[in-house]
């Protein structure tokens, strides 16, 4: 086998600044596209950025229809749901206009339209399922975010949960990325401080573990370049990105929950999300998403507060940081250097720390935004018992192409020894 020798940069076009929600319809227009499919959530429909988007493409001439049934945290039935309408219009391009979950469902939407396959799970990534390549471009789709967090408005992946096997699942090509991300500051402003704690947390997660992943050097080389995998390893570009993010994260987190009124960490927020999203959408993610992915699956009644939805949910934020420090406190003997200087850029005193003391203080300073936010004390506080961590074990096992990057192996035993110890997290 002869390991990778290249990485590669891929990301959608962005821009940034408030009020530029206003200039969707004239990017569309300037695209060719005619008929458009807005697509939101019951919430967000009701709200300023939507009708926004809806008084933009109007003003542009633009024929626009509103599916606003997106669930949050979706799932292959809800993708379905969304794909299924959208089949029935001949739509030429798409807008997303929400969280990640969102975007997520637009890029199912216009994969699914542009290029339908025999079987739902054609594109899913092995071994749930197919792992087919997406055979060429989509539709123009325009994402614009109204949480700071899961970076989708720059990504090639698109994750729900499949409800068969209680876990999150997704689908990975550079081809879903969207055309445009419109980053607009004052779509935030709407966003309760739980929302904004949990998306943060996404952040800052999203940058440890692109920085502290498996190197793309450590990866079989291709035969093809268009078979190297979005999710790539870290590489010295994504690097860059992810420290950014984590800085700004340091800065401006725990002050964008405390106020929403603001403006500058609001801003600064949605900007670290789209660093982050750079670098982990071309590095990946590890550890951390794979096990929060059966930790969202497997709810039992846990709703969390500031979310207005009809069914049990823990965040994807949320589900992911109660795994983060008992991860990090186990992968750090792999790359101690790597988890010191994320810790540094968190707000940590590394002076003086020992490589053997990388994991503790990284899981503390992460810890420490996890107390100061009010997030849950470990998965205890959110209906779980040691009783269900051969689940938990099962539902990540499957998540190889985050898993497999993690920079020291997990299998099913240390899997539930990462589980066991993020019971309580503090």
């Amino acid at each position: 086998m002869t390991n990778d020798v290249a990485f590669e940069l891929a990301v959608s076009s962005i821009r940034f600044g408030p009020g530029v929600t206003r200039e969707v319809g004239m990017d569309l227009e300037d695209l060719g596209a005619r008929h458009i499919l807005v697509v939101t959530d019951p919430v967000l429909s009701g709200l300023r950025p939507v009708h926004t988007v809806l008084e933009s493409l109007g003003t542009s001439g633009l024929s626009a229809v509103l599916y606003d049934r997106v669930r949050v945290e979706p799932t292959e039935e809800s993708f379905l749901d969304a794909i299924g309408f959208a089949r029935e219009g001949r739509y030429d391009a798409f807008v997303a206009v929400g969280g990640g979950s969102t975007i997520d469902t637009a890029k199912a939407v216009n994969l699914y339209t542009t290029h339908p396959p025999a079987d739902f799970l054609a594109y899913v990534n092995r071994p749930i399922g197919q792992g087919l390549p997406v055979p060429g471009p989509l539709k123009p789709l325009i994402a614009i975010p109204t949480t700071a967090g899961t970076g989708s408005e720059t990504t090639g992946v698109s994750i729900f949960d499949l409800s068969r096997l209680h876990a999150k699942t997704g689908i990975a090509s550079r081809w879903l990325k969207p055309t445009l991300g419109l980053l607009d500051p004052d779509n935030t402003r709407t966003m309760p401080p739980q929302v904004a704690a949990s998306t943060g947390l996404d952040i800052l997660s999203h940058a440890v573990e692109s920085y502290t992943a498996r190197p793309f050097s450590e990866r079989p080389r291709p035969d093809r370049p268009g078979l190297r995998p979005a999710y790539q390893g870290s590489n010295p570009i994504s690097d860059i990105w992810s420290l950014q993010a984590l800085r700004m994260v340091a800065r401006f987190l725990v002050r964008a929950v405390d106020d929403p009124s603001d403006d500058e960490a609001r801003a600064q927020m949605l900007l670290a999300s789209c660093y982050a999203g750079i670098g982990f959408g071309n590095a990946g993610v590890h550890l951390p998403h794979g096990m929060s992915y059966p930790v969202s699956g497997n709810v039992k009644t846990y709703r969390a507060p500031g979310y207005t939805t009809d069914h049990p949910l823990v965040p994807h934020g949320v589900s992911v940081i109660l795994n983060a420090p008992s991860v990090f406190r186990f992968t750090s003997s792999a790359s101690p250097d790597r988890h010191l200087q994320a810790a540094a850029a968190l707000g940590a005193d590394v002076s003086g720390a020992r490589a053997e003391d990388a994991g503790k203080i990284l899981a503390d300073r992460i810890t420490w935004f996890m107390q100061r936010l009010k997030t849950p004390n470990g998965l205890r506080e959110i209906g779980y018992s040691a009783s269900d961590i051969p689940a938990l074990v099962e539902g990540t096992l499957p998540q190889h192409r985050v898993t497999k990057l993690s920079p020291r192996p997990a299998g099913a035993e240390e899997l539930a020894t990462l589980f066991e110890a993020a019971m309580t997290a503090w």
